[in-house]
């Protein structure tokens, strides 16, 4: 449908779950459709287990796009890129975050708890869903990465 919310799943791991609720709470005001898969309780969990699960809701289409927690960004970033057809990005600021939608067509966006503060992470995540692919040089570019 034309009129469809934009779909996000979002994710973390024990370490980042407050800056995870802040943003799933700020995108269902600005009207997107949210998945939250957790985790929900602070016990130590595995960073890989939650990027990957959040990867294959959007790798599947069941979410346009993803954004994923934990405390550097790093790790999380690194699971969900093993998942076929993710292009994720760790970002800590505006800039990046912008530009690795225009030039690299990336639909996952990950953030670092312990890096970026909540005002930031959600400066970022708005400059993350407001850019769009710019195709041209740069399709040929996001197909040689998803090239085996």
């Amino acid at each position: 449908m034309a009129n469809e919310p934009t779909r996000v799943v979002v994710s973390s791991d024990h370490a980042a779950i407050p800056l995870r609720q802040a943003i799933a709470a700020h995108l269902a005001a600005k009207g997107y459709a949210v998945t939250d898969i957790g985790p929900t309780t602070p016990e130590s969990t595995h960073y890989p287990l939650h990027g990957k699960a959040a990867a294959e809701r959007v790798a599947s289409g069941d979410c346009h796009l993803g954004i994923i927690v934990c405390g550097t960004g790093q790790g999380i970033m690194m699971a969900a890129n093993k998942v076929k057809g993710i292009r994720c990005g760790v970002c800590s600021d505006t800039f990046s975050a912008k530009m690795i939608r225009q030039h690299n067509d990336a639909n996952m966006l990950s953030l670092g708890a312990r890096v970026v503060g909540e005002g930031l992470a959600l400066e970022i995540v708005d400059a993350f869903l407001g850019a769009s692919f710019e195709g041209g040089r740069h399709a040929t570019r996001v197909d040689m990465i998803e090239a085996p």
